[in-house]
């Protein structure tokens, strides 16, 4: 089997769309026509690093992993089995799966990114080597409140989301206990109940659209397990408030082909973190496709 891995918010950077902007000059001016602002501007310059801004970083990254998926099927690439999504790459592996086409999927992803930056205050934060369970007792024996496992990536990366003064108060815990930790280059406790106005607001805007069955599974990111039809409303807002399972999904694909290929649409964050599981999981090998 063979599955094609889209990476989220995050994995932005200056430039980024450089390659398959000039490739595509109808999708692009659609795309800045739509979102009011110049894209491939905007990834260029990045000035005054707007793409760390939300309401922009999530409608430019779906946009440039479209992209990059439309060139990956213009070389006709190896069709996948699987499309999995890390938290906005997920929308892309909705879009590659046929559940909607790309103008609804840039609409949803805009007022998604729109909704996620007005809830804005607190933060992200990756931890290393230490499972989420041994994680959130350190924290709760050192009196650290308001912290909520917001990612499962790997067995050795954990990411807690907070207000800022928790994760200010985890960051010491951590640092005092000799545990690795890095802030993540976001603006809001994502994956988290801090997003709870934003999930219903979300609720609420989905309802105007209608989505098709995948046509190749999706595995979600609330359930680790593949959508179905009359489930993407729900899940997609389940998916604000609630953890990304990365590990599980990974794990879920492993159950049934020790032996799966994968490739990353754009970047390489994702291939590590599937190489990291892979280790440490009982079952096969999997092994890398071209990236």
């Amino acid at each position: 089997m063979f599955a094609i891995l889209f990476p989220g918010q995050g994995s932005q950077f200056r430039g980024m769309g450089a390659d398959v902007f000039g490739h595509y000059p109808g999708i692009t001016r659609f795309a800045c026509d739509l979102l009011g602002y110049d894209l491939p501007a905007r990834c260029r310059d990045n000035q005054d690093d707007v793409l760390s801004r939300t309401e922009c970083t999530q409608p430019a990254l779906f946009t440039v992993n479209a992209l990059h998926a439309f060139e990956r099927e213009r070389r006709e690439g190896r069709p996948a089995d699987y499309y999995l999504g890390h938290s906005l790459g997920e929308y892309n592996a909705l879009l590659a799966a046929g559940v909607f086409d790309f103008e609804t999927g840039l609409r949803i992803v805009q007022k998604r990114g729109e909704l996620m930056a007005a809830a804005s205050g607190g933060g992200m934060t990756a931890v290393m080597n230490t499972p989420a369970d041994r994680l959130l007792e350190v924290l709760g024996a050192d009196g650290v409140e308001g912290v909520e496992t917001a990612a499962h990536n790997t067995d050795t990366q954990v990411v807690i989301a907070g207000a800022d003064g928790a994760l200010r108060a985890a960051h010491a815990s951590l640092r005092a206990r000799g545990i690795r930790f890095a802030p993540l280059r976001v603006g809001a406790a994502f994956h988290s109940r801090a997003m709870e106005s934003a999930r219903t607001e979300f609720e609420v805007f989905l309802r105007q659209f209608t989505f098709a069955e995948p046509a190749v599974t999706v595995i979600s990111n609330a359930s680790a397990r593949p959508y179905e039809g009359s489930m993407i409303p729900e899940m997609l807002c389940r998916q604000i408030v609630e953890p990304v399972r990365w590990a599980e999904s990974v794990r879920y694909l492993l159950d049934r082909d020790a032996s799966l290929e994968y490739e990353e649409i754009g970047g390489t964050s994702l291939v590590r973190m599937v190489k990291s599981i892979e280790k440490s999981s009982p079952r096969g090998t999997l092994t890398k496709s071209g990236v």
